[in-house]
């Protein structure tokens, strides 16, 4: 493997299969995914498995029901048609093989009887008691020892928000009222009375999908994207029972479903070309039993659904066509009945949702038109009765206008149609389709979804509490209790005796990237785009209180010090100052931003905090006495970046406990502001540093004070992080930082707590779409550090309590907020798993420390103090450990590291002054162990890409006759002399001829004795006037251009880190 090797990605079904035995420990490679220490040149590591969903227990159990009195069946009957219709027999067997096991909290019948081998991997839960419903509450015992099987640095321990665009399901209801709903790539199972969660993780991707089986046992949820999975889960004890890899690798499942008898999942494809699969889940088969492609014109089927009679029939619809499945032993079958609008001469709409008919052989299609569309087995009375079968005869008999409002949800439940509309109500149906009753005060948004309680009511002999129904003989509207979502994200139970609705959750409808933690209390305030700001108890995972800011949307939230205040940053760049208890308004709001405000920051001292916006620009308000009062006044502001402002932080002053206030951009500048020197309207600049020549700084914290030098530390895209000087903003230290996919996109330091060992501090971070922690002092060692996907969608802002126990990630456009509850523990056994001293660095090295590259660098590190003692010196050698600093750079470039000069000098100021604060004395010369920290902090992180090269060329070059990106060789040397870091014309004259082949590196040994003569003759006649990127590399440089893998995107694919020419 290359030194510079790309970090490797686990293997899926390796990770994954990994990840679910039945009892596991906290964290999984695709799902909370444990990444582990994967530096860049680190081998592929396994992983430890399972989600906090595999922890054994069981978190709620059920009670047998074959003992509840059963629903009676209503009489069969069809709803008349503008067509004549006869029907089809079911098929027997059909009939048969859809019987509903009698013993439903059992697996199916078939996994327990006949299919023994399909369990090998399973362990089930014992048969559980016929006894009251009831939630199994974890005594402090048994949670201390599930923490003591915890390995992850951190674990999911409360979601706050849902996906409002996905369904919620009732589990349990009566007494204990438990739901089932999805937050980003977690199933949550809620116990709201016991005020619980409990995560389904084992997904790597935001769940896209799920459904329950009737008997609430079992629970299947699906994601899209790359290594997307299906997961069928035992909802009593949430352990992941099954898992298909690969089920729709193009781009995962759209829709989902589970059969009446829990033993067959269908799932549809979210690709363009979709694929309809039927799988038996209970078998070990990792393919589906079948399988069929739609075509695009059938539009995106978004919805499915088996036939609760037979589970060999199923429908799906999309917004503008239905389709009709039928499977056997020949495979799966579809077809497509037409429905337009001159069908019946009326406006269809856009379909929602379907369902087969309880009673006969009809189907029933909700549309946004507020109609229903009845589907029947049509047959033309000249064709044979054995011909017209499903679902090749299925046609639209009838389109019934039942409401104005569109029609969003269409369900069965028992003897009834249930269907929900945008404006929040929801209506019963019998099956003719007459309107037996309808709840219209509930004043909700759009209904997504809703479930009915699993129990059927009990019988009494008073049911005066019931709602009556609106038919003639206005008898009591007995039904199941159930559970309402809708599209505006609120969460609500009906109680059908005494009709009483109580709202369960109420979150976000929008976007939430606002969060801030109480500096001194368990609070977090939490902001989204829809105006809507929550106080919670996040001890108690309780909520406190709220307000709404109409038409206004809350894009950065800050407590000051001493928590006094709340400041509320909005996307229209108004500021609000709130009150932290009452959230009322401390002084009329500024707006002083021309865009929305993205970060606020307050000074030590709760005197002054500051704004960045959208706009480039800080902006300073302070806290002044006027009229006898205090109050907040707008300082000044100034346009200080001319890219987006990353972060801005207040610190102190350390000889005068004043506060400082720096604002680091995009623009690779670091600004500091002289707030002594401000006055009103006239924000003034201390001074602006650039701190990186080609990376792009991304965030930005004060380092703790191990030493008494005061640093401050960056993150960069290359994934470095660096330490300045607090004062001169000279860079002291450049370290590898963890490298988990993406760039860190915010760090934060975690306070210190009392117990913790002053030299050892913690810092949290986000990336991507993780959240990770990292031991400080930073040295570059990988081991250090952990991240696990948060939001696989994104993750917007990072948060942290005051005590340091727990971290908080929003997920911006997912509308969730996570806490996670840090082991730090762990992460200290993962340093000590990972070696002391040199090991961890060792092994970064292209074959560790036996391999042949550390004895090359070994063998350069003698050669160097030859050089450096002169290579034609006759006196007796001097051979040490160490080697000068001047010789640092030509190790690097030996060993296929080329530094640019700036580089060089940071290399070298990092090992000069190392001692300087300790001893006041210069370092000269550098080690081996040291010069190995030294190449390993420095070089790249990925190596060279080919991509940088193009791309490279696409800004500097031009698009040639036949297309091509070239350079002129004319414009090329050119750029070399007067651009960047600039070459003089012998400096470029020697590079070219020794990579042309003229002057082989090795002949000179000595520096000043080159002979440029000629080069200009070879130069010309070696290089092309057009020079593409694939002749600069191949030719040029002398770099074999790799094969592009085929699996990933583009070309961003690795070159060697050695260039050929040179070893010739």
């Amino acid at each position: 493997m290359p030194t510079n090797s790309p970090l490797p990605s686990p293997h899926p079904a390796r990770s994954a299969a990994i990840a679910f035995p039945s009892l596991s420990l906290t964290a999984c490679c695709t799902g909370s995914s444990y990444y582990g220490n994967r530096p860049p040149i680190q081998t592929e590591q396994g992983c430890w498995a399972g989600a906090e969903a595999a922890a054994p227990g069981s978190f709620w159990k059920m009670a047998d029901d074959s003992n509840e009195n059963p629903v009676e069946e209503p009489a069969e009957g069809n709803i008349e048609g503008n067509e004549a219709s006869e029907k089809t027999p079911q098929d027997e067997q059909g009939t048969q093989e859809t019987e509903i096991p009698k013993q439903v909290t059992e697996m199916p019948a078939d996994m327990l009887a006949g299919e023994a081998e399909s369990t090998d991997n399973m362990e089930m839960e014992p048969q559980l008691p016929a006894d009251k419903l009831s939630v199994d509450v974890a005594t402090p015992e048994r949670q201390e020892n599930e923490l003591s099987l915890t390995v992850s640095s951190h674990s999911l321990s409360w979601a706050f928000g849902y996906n409002s665009s996905l369904p919620v399901y009732s589990l349990l209801d009566e007494e204990q009222r438990v739901i089932l709903y999805v937050s980003s790539h977690s199933a949550v199972i809620h116990d709201v009375h016991g005020n619980r969660q409990y995560h389904l993780q084992g997904h790597s991707n935001s769940i896209s999908c799920l459904c329950i089986s009737e008997d609430r046992r079992w629970v299947a949820t699906a994601d899209q994207g790359p290594d997307n999975l299906i997961i069928v889960w035992d909802a009593f004890s949430g352990i992941p029972v099954h898992t298909i890899f690969g089920s729709h690798p193009e781009d995962g499942v759209g829709a989902i479903a589970i059969s009446q008898d829990a033993k067959y999942l269908v799932t549809v494809g979210a690709s363009k070309i979709q694929r309809v699969c039927i799988w038996k889940w209970t078998s070990p088969e990792d393919k589906p039993m079948f399988s069929i492609e739609l075509p695009p014109a059938f539009g995106y089927q978004s919805y499915i659904v088996f036939n609760p009679k037979n589970h060999k029939e199923l429908v799906s619809n999309s917004k503008t066509q239905v389709l009709f499945y039928m499977w056997d032993t020949s495979g799966l079958h579809y077809s497509a009945p037409p429905l337009t609008d001159r069908t019946f001469d009326k406006t269809v709409g856009l379909f929602s949702q379907s369902v087969f008919h309880f009673s006969n052989l009809q189907a029933l299609t909700a549309t946004s038109g507020g109609k229903l569309v009845v589907w029947d087995i049509v047959c033309s009375p000249s064709r044979p009765a054995s011909l017209c079968v499903k679902p090749h005869n299925m046609k639209a008999i009838k389109l019934m206008y039942v409401q104005k409002d569109a029609l969003t949800v269409l369900t069965a439940s028992d003897s009834y149609f249930v269907t929900c509309d945008v404006k929040g109500h929801v209506k019963f149906y019998d099956g003719q389709l007459q309107l037996v009753n309808w709840y219209s005060h509930f004043k909700l948004g759009p209904i997504q979804s809703i479930s009915f309680s699993k129990s059927p009511p009990r019988p009494s002999s008073n049911n005066s509490n019931y709602s009556s129904s609106c038919t003639i003989n206005s008898q009591p509207f007995i039904i199941r209790n159930f559970i309402l979502s809708t599209r505006d994200a609120t969460v609500l139970h009906f109680t059908a005796k005494g009709s009483k609705l109580d709202k369960l959750m109420e979150e976000a409808k929008e976007a939430v990237n606002a969060i801030a933690c109480h500096p001194s209390q368990p609070l977090i305030a939490i902001g989204s785009h829809c105006g809507l700001l929550k106080v919670w108890d996040y001890m108690q995972t309780k909520y406190l209180y709220s307000r709404i800011f109409m038409e206004a949307s809350i894009q950065c939230l800050a407590y000051d010090p001493k928590g006094t205040f709340l400041v509320a940053g909005f996307t229209d760049g108004s500021v609000y100052i709130l009150d932290s208890i009452s959230l009322e308004d401390d002084c009329k709001e500024f707006k002083y931003s021309r865009g929305p405000v993205t970060h606020i920051s307050f000074s030590h001292d709760s005197q002054y905090f500051a704004t960045a916006d959208e706009k480039y620009s800080v902006t300073v308000y302070r806290r002044i006495l006027k009229n006898g009062e205090r109050t907040w006044e707008h300082l000044a502001g100034v346009h200080s970046h001319y890219k987006a402002i990353r972060n801005i932080i207040f610190g102190v002053d350390l000889d005068s406990d004043q506060p400082r206030l720096l604002s680091l951009g995009e623009d690779r500048l670091l600004v500091e502001y002289d707030l002594g020197s401000s006055s009103k309207d006239n924000l003034a600049i201390l001074r602006r540093d650039r701190i990186e020549q080609s990376a792009v700084p991304l965030c930005l914290a004060w380092y703790p004070p191990f030493t008494p030098e005061a640093f401050i530390l960056t993150a960069n895209n290359k994934y470095k992080m660096k330490l300045y000087n607090a004062t001169t903003k000279m860079c002291r230290k450049s370290l590898l930082g963890p490298t988990y996919g993406s760039p860190l996109e915010k760090i934060q330091i975690l306070p210190a707590t009392n117990s913790q060992d002053p030299q050892k501090r913690y810092l949290a971070y986000i990336t991507k779409d993780k959240v990770g922690l990292q031991i400080l002092p930073i040295d570059g060692n990988p081991h250090k550090s952990l991240a696990f996907i948060c939001h696989p969608g994104g993750v917007s802002n990072l948060a942290s309590s005051y005590d340091g126990c727990h971290v908080f990630t929003a997920g911006g456009n997912d509308r969730i907020v996570m806490k996670w509850e840090l082991n730090i523990n762990a992460l200290e056994a993962t340093v000590s798993l990972g070696g002391e001293d040199l090991i961890p660095f060792y092994n970064l090295l292209d074959g560790g420390r036996d391999g042949e590259f550390f004895r090359e660098l070994e063998d350069y590190f003698y050669y160097a103090q030859l050089r450096s003692q002169g290579i034609d010196a006759m006196e007796t050698r001097q051979v040490s450990t160490h080697i000068p600093l001047e010789e640092v750079p030509f190790v690097m470039r030996a060993m296929g590291f080329y530094p640019s000069e700036e580089k060089i000098e940071d290399m070298i100021n990092e090992v000069k002054f190392s001692e300087y604060v300790d001893t006041g004395k210069q370092v000269t010369n550098i080690n081996l162990g040291d010069f190995i920290k030294l190449y390993i902090n420095h070089r790249p992180a990925f190596g060279l890409s080919m991509k940088e090269i193009q791309n490279a060329f696409q800004v500097l070059g031009y698009s040639s006759k036949n297309g091509e990106i070239v350079i002129n060789r004319g414009d090329l040397l050119e750029q070399l002399q007067c651009r960047g870091e600039h070459m003089t014309e012998e400096e470029l004259a020697e590079c070219l001829t020794t990579l042309l082949g003229r002057n082989p590196e090795g002949e000179i040994s000595e520096q000043g004795t080159y002979d440029p003569s000629g080069a200009a003759a070879l130069i010309e006649e070696e290089i092309p006037e057009e020079i593409t990127a694939e002749i600069f590399t191949a030719d040029i440089l002398g770099l074999p251009i790799p094969e592009p893998d085929n699996t990933e995107t583009g070309k961003n694919y690795e070159l060697p880190n050695r260039i050929g020419s040179a070893e010739s």
